[in-house]
């Protein structure tokens, strides 16, 4: 199997791994640097439970490749915390009770994060549609969807 050397940020840390070409970065994230807050779904990009920041860009780390990351910023769930703090939108996730078996949070947090990135006062709509790749079985999506609501309004304030 063909290496390529790739070099990468990961929540502000620069990373230089030799990878093979059909690895994911799914697998490079989970197994290869220990950060499990990625989950491990479909596998076929329809559920987002490995949601990921690349360049801003919510993306499911399942269907890029790792040598696809060379050059770029990438951001994990573990990237929200600041100083061992949560982030605000965890904490607005945790106060409307959006947090249910949690295997879906990670995901639709990077989702939610990367809304607010590119639209700090999204639509009701733009909401919806922002988590729309992400599916959850527990919440019925009103925990998550009033929880971005809530972090919308408090950013307005």
């Amino acid at each position: 199997m063909r290496l390529e050397s790739i070099s990468f940020t990961l929540n502000g840390k620069p990373y230089q791994l030799e990878v093979s070409a059909n690895r994911t970065l799914l697998d490079v994230i989970r197994e290869d640097l220990g950060l499990t807050g990625t989950k491990r779904g479909c596998e076929i990009g329809e559920c987002g439970a490995c949601t990921v920041l690349v360049d801003g860009k919510a993306v499911n780390s399942c269907l890029v490749l790792a040598p696809q990351v060379d050059g770029k910023q990438i951001m994990t769930v573990e990237g929200l915390m600041e100083s061992g703090k949560l982030h605000p939108l965890q904490e607005a996730f945790l106060d409307a009770d959006a947090v249910h078996c949690g295997f879906c949070t990670p995901g639709m947090l990077m989702s939610a994060f990367a809304l607010f990135q590119a639209n700090p006062n999204p639509t009701d709509e733009e909401i919806r549609i922002a988590i729309s790749g992400n599916l959850c079985r527990c919440t019925g999506y009103w925990p998550i969807i009033n929880a971005m609501k809530n972090y919308r309004d408090k950013l307005s304030r």
